[in-house]
């Protein structure tokens, strides 16, 4: 998990100079619109922003912001197989993971998203043509970063959760597993007095008979004067 709240980071730290330029990518989308005849429709998927930088921008400043946008895009889709692979997770962090793995694929329709509080990327876009044009691409890096957020802080609640109740429960199963022994040896102990008193029932149902110290005694006789 420590890896993935690293390279979480970097990707945050990426993410940050890729916003100081948003003007600059934005412009960029609009010329390599031009280029392509394609002013009208908006910008609504990653294919699409992957394409204009292929094959209609003609100039590095424009192909530079737009590669590292294609760039976070890919880093936080190798996020996602790692979070896959760090904890399996339950139906709620597969779901928010599901959802990353939507967002990022590269021919999802992403037109209709709009970051919100606390990002400001839409509101940097003046025009309402322009927030309709471009309101979806900008937010689509922002939204998946929470998400993945939401999804670290989820999963580390869970684990801890899990390793809590693990805690709890061995401390519930050790006094059991150090008082078994004990009530088993008075068990064990009980057993084996009762069948010594048994036993010695038995020795003393035959002792009159047996017992070699009353052997050694002398014949019983009447009081009285005997010769030996």
């Amino acid at each position: 998990m420590d890896e993935i709240v690293e390279t979480l980071g970097k990707i945050e730290q990426k993410y940050k100079i890729f916003q100081q330029q948003q003007f600059t990518f934005i412009k960029a989308l609009k010329l390599t619109q031009v280029e392509a005849n394609d002013v009208v429709r908006p910008v609504s998927s990653i294919n699409q922003v992957e394409c204009y930088k292929d094959h209609h921008c003609h100039n590095s400043r424009d192909r530079r912001v737009l590669n590292m946008f294609i760039s976070i895009c890919n880093d936080l889709r190798n996020l996602c197989h790692k979070l896959e692979k760090v904890h399996p997770g339950d139906s709620v962090s597969n779901g928010l993971l599901e959802k990353c793995k939507v967002l990022l694929n590269d021919s999802n329709d992403f037109t209709a998203l709009r970051a919100t509080y606390p990002h400001g990327v839409v509101n940097y876009l003046s025009l309402e043509e322009a927030k309709d044009g471009y309101g979806g691409v900008v937010s689509l890096i922002p939204i998946v970063i929470d998400i993945v957020r939401e999804w670290i802080t989820y999963s580390n609640k869970h684990l801890l959760l899990n390793v809590s109740h693990g805690h709890e429960t061995s401390k519930k199963e050790t006094p059991t597993s150090q008082t078994s022994p004990a009530r088993h040896f008075a068990s064990q102990t009980s057993v084996s007095n009762k069948n010594t008193v048994q036993l010695q029932d038995g020795e003393c149902s035959k002792c009159k008979y047996q017992d070699p110290r009353l052997k050694n005694k002398a014949p019983w006789r009447p009081p009285g004067k005997h010769p030996y």
